[in-house]
């Protein structure tokens, strides 16, 4: 036996892969449950799902990572050729014919395509030192390796040197010297591709679909995880979609259309229409000549969000939410409008011009923001909760300070910031031994409503807030939506929220503005049917200003 492989056998000759009944918790948190679902070998499988949904999870539970381990293992069993496998880390699954391409690469710049392509599967030749002391002292065959990489090469049908570094080739070809890397290994049985086509050009996307189809009437399986739902009618044999961890469809995709596709992805009821109503209510009394902010031709050079070309107005009072699926570039529309990163383009605040990369004047203005980087960004870890509520309000607008002299001499008012810390350890429920226990100590729900306190502790005019819910419980969850509500209706904050759980958004906002491909694809109401969204977050057609979808593909 292989090692970290129990054996075990079910009858299905032409089953490659069977997942049956996997769960998996992190930290009581309920990521996968009783996920069942089978590949046969040469079909092309295609999995979708919202950020969230479990894809990352399954995926490394199938490639044996080690985070599964070290975070108490998963339940269930999942069979390769009729065998439980269970992998104890991704060595074991190559092993076993498995391959992965994540969506992250992991090239070295410096080595050319063939080396990249057959990095620790190196060809070797003997010699007369080897043949005496041993295999080991056998020399690498260059140019057995460049045919071996240009093998894999034309099997995906693009024209690629072998010999050119990786450090001076464009991203799309970084991307198939990856999957050419996996199927150029010895008894591959199935890849894994995640979100592949993501950096891929149309033309380029169009090459690697062709390729995975020779692939796998080659005898091949493959997984493939992409939010470009039409390659998944296009390319799949069959679709399995997953929502909060569980399997929603498994079908053929025979049949299937892409409007189907997306409200399997997001078709979730709204527990709270009646907010739903009573926002809807308030957004008809909106002008929409109102303007608090508005951003023209809009880029962001954040790395994995990065911002292409991004226009919206932003009315006063309104709440607006921005979503998306993850790496599209929702999270670099809020950083970039505080400077957090390289931004062009043009910003307009209260009707006068707002400077680019700028983050002081942004704060100077009225313009708040809690981070989705709560313990990087967000707070000073190693100070008391008093002190991260007041710091930016004390720095930027000179409030819980003491003046003598005419302002000559300025001392900390440590009465006001605990006053200010009690208010909103009372109204946000922080949980903690008093306002002087260290950020650090907390639980991350309690992190995020410190981040919370300390932007309304600024009483802006616009607040942002980047992924305000995740990583916290159920309640806090509530807790911190409803707060934003509250801040909202009682003080008329005009509030940009930025999430990937698209059913907060729509119990909270008065808009949603969907960001797909680095740019804004249509900005929809909180009614609208979930199908839209999904179409949206895929990038199928956008929605311009009156209403006509456009469609792309």
């Amino acid at each position: 036996m292989d090692r970290g492989r129990e054996v075990n056998t079910l009858s299905n000759d032409n089953i490659l892969l069977r997942v049956d009944g996997v769960g998996k918790e992190y930290d009581g948190n309920r990521v996968l449950k009783d996920v069942n679902f089978t590949l046969e070998k040469g079909k092309i499988l295609g999995l979708v799902g919202e950020n969230g949904a479990g894809k990352s999870t399954l995926m490394k539970i199938l490639f044996g990572m080690n985070v599964i381990a070290e975070t108490g293992g998963y339940e269930g069993s999942i069979y390769l050729n009729g065998e439980i496998v269970n992998f104890k880390d991704p060595v074991d699954a190559l092993k076993a014919g498995i391959g992965m391409v994540h969506q992250e690469f992991s090239l070295i710049p410096g080595f050319t395509t063939a080396e990249n392509i057959l990095l620790n599967m190196e060809k070797t030749k003997s010699s007369v030192i080897s043949k005496v002391l041993g295999k080991r002292l056998e020399t690498i065959d260059m140019p057995e390796i460049k045919k071996s990489a240009q093998r894999a090469i034309d099997t995906l049908g693009v024209n690629i040197d072998t010999d050119t570094l990786v450090s001076e080739m464009p991203v799309g070809h970084k991307q198939f010297i990856e999957i050419a890397r996996e199927i150029d290994r010895e008894d591959v049985k199935l890849i894994v591709l995640d979100e592949p086509t993501a950096v891929l050009t149309e033309s380029e996307a169009e090459i690697l679909l062709h390729a995975m189809r020779k692939l796998a009437d080659s005898g091949i399986s493959i997984i493939f995880i992409s939010h470009r739902l039409h390659e998944i009618t296009s390319a799949c044999d069959k679709i399995v979609v997953l929502r909060d961890g569980i399997v929603i469809v498994e079908k053929p995709t025979e049949g299937v259309n892409i409007r189907q596709i997306a409200e399997w992805m997001v078709g979730r009821e709204i527990e709270k229409r009646a907010e739903i109503v009573h926002r809807d209510v308030k957004t008809q009394i909106q002008r929409d000549d109102d303007i608090i902010f508005e951003a023209q031709n809009l880029w962001v050079d954040m790395p994995g969000e990065t911002v292409r070309d991004v226009n919206f107005k932003v009315r006063r009072g309104e709440i607006l939410g921005i979503g998306g699926l993850a790496g599209q570039g929702k999270l670099g529309i809020p950083n970039g409008i505080m400077g957090l990163f390289e931004t062009g383009g043009s910003m307009f605040f209260n009707g006068k011009p707002l400077a680019v990369n700028n983050t002081l004047e942004a704060l100077k203005e009225g313009i708040a923001f809690v981070s989705e980087d709560r313990r990087g960004v967000g707070l000073l870890l190693d100070e008391p909760i008093d002190w991260n509520i007041a710091f930016n309000a004390m720095q930027v607008q000179n409030k819980f300070l003491k003046r003598y002299f005419n302002g000559l001499i300025s001392i900390r008012d440590d009465k006001a910031m605990k006053a200010v810390a009690e208010k909103y350890i009372h109204e946000l429920e922080i949980k903690c031994t008093s306002e002087k226990q260290l950020s650090r100590n907390l639980s991350g729900g309690n992190q995020q409503k410190v981040c919370l306190a300390k932007a309304f502790a600024m009483n802006p005019s616009l607040l942002l807030v980047s992924e305000p819910t995740r990583g916290i419980d159920v309640g806090a969850k509530k807790l911190v939506l409803d707060a934003l509500r509250k801040d909202n209706e009682e003080n008329g904050t005009t509030i940009i929220i930025i999430s990937s759980e698209l059913e907060e958004l729509r119990s909270v906002c008065d808009r949603i503005a969907i960001v797909c491909e680095g740019q804004i694809y249509g900005v929809l109401p909180p009614e609208a049917e979930v199908a839209d969204y999904g179409m949206l977050m895929a990038g199928e057609y956008k929605i311009n200003e009156v209403g006509d979808k456009q469609w792309q593909r």
